[in-house]
């Protein structure tokens, strides 16, 4: 049976000790002394800037953790402003409010006493009271004190439009103190700018703002929010009619309907601005990052088929002959077919369902290789799917990202065209679970100008050119796909045959 979460409760106190703030997402690990507790408390949560010293009220769940134990979990905060004398020392002194150190903090607060804060706030002028602050100094604390009101203000705005404190810190660490303003004007651009931001969310800022359903701002957000749907399912553009069709059923709302007349004219004007790339000859439209990831893609596949390799063909069916003897099976046609390919192409597509040979093939391929004395490696989208590889070809295999080396710290691969991988062929299993990113981005780790560099795709997708899709008209050619009909042991009809692709595209929309 699940637990109940908590009610939500309030702690207040000030803030001890920050013992870990995230500067990118505002998460910090505060330590309280709260009144009437005897040891200090732990706060976990979002906050944009934070110093000790700070009098805070805060609004969360208490939890348990396993191994550091109670810790209220902080899901809204209010600054408060020092009841003290000694609060408003150690908040001024904290270094919150630039050129106001401890030794300057405890002169101001000597001076003026439990007023300091609303002479700073209000007659800043006066702090020319105090021994050893000229006009300079005071001018710096007077711009510092500005800033952190307007960063509180900013954070406030935020948090009354329905978004948690680790967004709110997100979106000022972005816009700084324009952040109001590009909520309020445009917050459409949240889902473009800030991770984590998405359409769904921007849309309800957008009408607790006041932005109009049908205006231009939420149409062009919301057609790129639609394009990136089609993507989750597989799909690298929209035609323009089904584009239109989308906007028309999933942008109206029940007080305001979005006509086509509306949307197409402004689908052609993001277009004409850059927004959306439409392919020259057809109707397809793509955001700018699939097009020319695809167009990527296809351009590092024709540098690899343009320059075949040269194999003795004769030598070659020679070693098949012997393997397959020690190994007591016998090829079919069109398998000795595929294993002839992988030995003198740059690209080999081998596809079909389960039980078609591929599993043989492939492992003929790694063999053959292997004795052409190539450097191989062997990977595949999941780590489940790299260890099948190894245990079918008895070679190590890894998951491609490994195979890359991506680094999550820096969000990128250390292997790139600058430093590709030493490798002379490849083999990847199950590539049809690869999206067009992660394609476009293992061949360009591939050697630019290999001696010999040939691609082993080995996949349960039966039509690759579906799940492929990387050209261009412009960039259309003939390359080497076998696929695998035939089924071994299976109570099916079977066939194998070879598919030369009159285009290296197919369509991702059905």
């Amino acid at each position: 049976m699940s637990q109940e979460p908590s009610p939500l409760e309030y702690v207040q106190g000030v803030v001890e000790r920050v013992t870990y703030h995230a500067t990118e997402t505002g998460y910090s690990v505060l330590r309280m002394r709260v009144p009437g507790e005897p040891e200090l408390v732990t706060l976990v949560g979002a906050f944009a800037t934070v110093e000790a010293g700070l009098t805070l009220r805060c609004r969360g769940q208490w939890q348990t953790h396993p191994k550091h134990g109670p810790q209220f979990a902080v899901t809204s905060s209010q600054e408060l402003k020092p009841a003290t004398a000694l609060g408003i020392e150690r908040y001024l002194g904290s270094g919150l409010v630039k050129g106001i150190g401890p030794k300057t903090a405890a002169k101001i607060v000597a001076h003026f006493g439990v007023d300091t804060l609303d002479v700073i706030e209000q007659t800043p002028a006066r702090l020319l009271e105090v021994r050893s602050l000229g006009t300079k100094r005071v001018a710096r604390i007077t711009a510092a004190w500005a800033a952190q009101k307007i960063i509180k203000e900013i954070m406030l705005f935020l948090q009354s439009h329905g978004l948690t404190p680790t967004l709110s810190a997100k979106i000022y660490k972005v816009y700084g103190q324009e952040a109001i303003e590009v909520v309020t004007a445009n917050p459409y651009r949240l889902a473009a700018d800030i991770y984590g931001i998405g359409f769904v969310t921007a849309d309800t800022i957008a009408r607790n703002v006041g932005i109009a359903p049908d205006s231009d701002f939420r149409l062009r957000a919301g057609a790129t929010y639609l394009l990136q749907q089609a993507a989750e399912d597989g799909h690298c553009y929209l035609p323009e009619d089904a584009l239109v069709a989308e906007m028309v059923t999933a942008l109206a709302l029940p007080t305001c309907p979005i006509p086509a007349t509306r949307v197409r004219p402004l689908v052609q004007q993001m277009i004409a601005d850059g927004e959306l790339i439409e392919e020259e000859g057809s109707d397809r439209c793509y955001t700018p990052p699939f097009y020319h990831a695809e167009v990527a893609l296809a351009q590092r596949l024709r540098s690899f088929l343009t320059t075949p390799l040269s194999a003795d063909t004769e030598r070659v069916q020679r070693w098949i002959a012997g393997y397959t003897a020690k190994q007591a099976v016998a090829l079919s046609p069109q398998q000795q077919k595929a294993v002839e390919l992988a030995a003198r192409e740059r690209v080999l597509i081998l596809t079909g369902g389960p039980g078609t040979g591929k599993t043989f093939t492939t492992r003929t391929i790694v063999a053959l290789w292997q004795a052409m004395g190539k450097r191989l490696a062997l990977a595949a989208p999941t780590g489940r799917a790299a260890q099948r590889l190894a245990e079918l070809t008895g070679q190590a295999a890894q998951t491609v990202h490994r195979l890359l080396a991506f680094d999550p710290g820096k969000m990128a691969f250390r292997y790139d065209q600058d430093n590709p991988l030493a490798i002379d062929a490849l083999v990847v299993d199950e590539s049809s679970m690869l999206d067009l990113f992660l394609r476009m981005r293992w061949s360009k780790r591939c050697p630019r100008r290999p001696r010999s560099c040939s691609w082993g795709i080995s996949t349960s997708c039966p039509v690759w050119d579906r799940a492929m899709s990387c050209a261009t008209p412009s960039l259309r050619r003939r390359f080497p796909r076998l696929v695998s009909r035939r089924s071994f042991g299976r109570r099916r009809p079977v066939r194998l045959c070879s598919t030369p692709t009159a285009s290296i595209r197919a369509s991702r929309h059905n």
